[in-house]
């Protein structure tokens, strides 16, 4: 009997290809593991809410009166939610042609893509234009759509940092192309050479591949690191040159734990360098809702703007978007509240920014929720009082409180047999090296796993953590590496990381000839 359509024999061989790590073997065991019982702490992935981070409260209000409308003709809604909510929800429904259940267009409400607009205009200091801007269900759908986009054939190549989100590769290889690696340095904190790029694209070519956009993250995933305003500049010049668009993953611009490189957008860089490469250069940056200290990695909310982009291609982008008719409408106002949130005199300020930088200040939720109910002069001075000594003392905390957990893996790490790691500058990873001796690299082949895989099933298996292995990312050869968030709870993190250290340092001395095994 010959194959059905959909029998494993039949289906799309890149689809058969295609390996995303993050939710591969190791996630998959920690999901057994935990459904037996064990407690699991899944690191694997970049979801702060679900490692503990509190949801801000005003746009959860502002989202709770657009999906419930009825809401705001009760008599009582204002003593349940601020003005400044009510305003804003009656503000995005007015966008919509029928509220939240209602499709928008598929470029995302007109409304939003003007507020997102406007940011980018305030961060980089020049103009953005709300056509050039389209919405999406997270970034992810984004870049998925722009690599569709620009990839025709197996030789249609895309330069990718390794070690690199899966994301990437994963869609490059679903979509037909050919991922064209670069690697990072980690001996110069993941730090990126001009001359590697040009070996890469050299090397492509030589193979007959057309080498049609180079990818960046900054700040990095997995490897943390935050790019200068110099390497900005090196990076779109050598896309100019090598006539390259830019892909730029900025989802990380809201997570960065030092002060000798702030995040810098390459579009600012692009646009200060000045004609000709500001006027010719074709870039697509990426933003989400998911990360930073919003962490709303369930609404799907994110956002892509174009820059050099002929309008014919445009309206080609634009007839694929309206496949799918329209983003989540909810995710499209998440994005609005997120680049436009409570300002300085507005009723929710304080308490957004309370959140924002301050998680539990008080620890009395009583405080907050009278906060809402209560309409006195008197109270809302003493509060205010009250929040903004804490603020005096405590500014930037969430920030800061990940900052002290970066430090702290860091610090963990580098205490570890055989295990080096560079500081995390940003984003929401530590990507430790693993220097695995002979025996346990052995150990591995005789079980069938990649080294890094069988190293990370028996961290799971020993303590409950979940991790995703370096292969999974993409790695020198003979180098292995894991992953894991920094997003543990503070209070918790010197347990996980002694937890690590314990049955590390037990591995080793398992699999180790000798003591003293190299860490260089």
């Amino acid at each position: 009997m010959a194959p059905r359509p959909l029998d494993y024999e039949s289906i799309n061989e890149n689809v058969k290809k295609t390996q995303y790590a993050v939710r591969g073997e190791l996630y998959l065991r920690a999901s057994e593991l935990q459904k037996e019982g064990k407690k699991i702490i899944f690191t694997n992935v970049g979801n702060p809410h679900a490692l503990g981070q509190k949801p801000l409260t005003f746009p959860r209000q502002v989202i709770a009166l657009c999906q419930a409308p009825f809401l705001l003709d009760d008599p009582n809604v204002g003593l349940l939610f601020p003005a400044d909510a009510i305003a804003r929800a009656k503000h995005y429904l007015s966008l919509t042609s029928g509220g939240l259940g209602a499709y928008s267009d598929s470029r995302g409400l007109i409304g939003i893509r003007k507020e997102i607009a406007e940011f980018i205009e305030r961060r980089d200091g020049y103009p953005s234009d709300p056509e050039l801007v389209f919405l999406t269900d997270g970034a992810s759908k984004g870049v998925m759509q722009m690599l569709n986009t620009i990839i025709g054939s197996n030789k249609d190549g895309i330069l990718v940092p390794v070690p690199q989100y899966p994301l990437y590769s994963a869609a490059i290889t679903l979509f037909g192309g050919s991922l064209v690696p670069y690697f990072l340095e980690e001996e110069a904190n993941w730090g990126l050479d001009v001359n590697n790029l040009r070996q890469a694209i050299a090397g492509a070519r030589s193979r007959g591949i057309t080498v049609k956009a180079m990818v960046i993250i900054n700040p990095g995933n997995p490897t943390g690191q935050c790019l200068s305003r110099t390497n900005i500049q090196e990076l779109l010049q050598f896309c100019y040159q090598e006539n390259l668009a830019l892909f730029a993953d900025e989802v990380y611009q809201q997570n960065i734990y030092q002060d000798e490189r702030p995040f810098i957008s390459a579009k600012k860089v692009l646009f200060d360098m000045g004609p000709p490469i500001s006027k010719e250069l074709q870039l697509i940056s990426f933003h989400t809702v998911s990360k930073g200290y919003w962490g709303e990695c369930g609404q799907r909310g994110g956002y892509f703007e174009m820059t050099n982009l002929s309008p014919q291609t445009v309206d080609e982008i634009y007839k694929v978007s309206s496949i799918s008719l329209s983003m989540n409408v909810s995710g499209q106002i998440f994005l609005g509240l997120m680049v436009n949130p409570p300002k300085p005199g507005d009723i929710s300020y304080l308490k957004f920014s309370m959140e924002r930088y301050e998680e539990l200040i008080i620890s009395s939720s009583n405080h907050n929720d009278s906060f809402l109910m209560i309409d006195c002069e008197v109270f809302i001075f003493t509060y205010v009082t009250v929040i903004n000594m804490h603020c005096y003392h405590c500014s930037k905390a969430v920030l800061e409180s990940l900052r002290r957990r970066a430090q702290i893996m860091t610090d963990g790490f580098n205490s570890c047999r055989n295990v080096v790691c560079n500081f995390t500058e940003g984003a929401m990873y530590s990507f430790p090296q693993i220097r695995l001796p002979p025996r346990a690299i052995e150990a591995a082949k005789k079980a069938g796993k990649v080294p890094d895989v069988f190293y990370c099933l028996k961290l799971l298996e020993a303590t409950g953590i979940s991790t995703v292995p370096g292969s999974g990312f993409g790695q020198k050869e003979g180098v292995f590496h894991l992953r894991t968030t920094i997003l543990p709870a503070e209070e918790d993190m010197p347990a996980i990381m002694a937890s690590f250290k314990k049955f590390n340092d037990g591995f080793m001395e398992q699999y180790e000839d000798y003591r003293g095994y190299s860490r260089m």
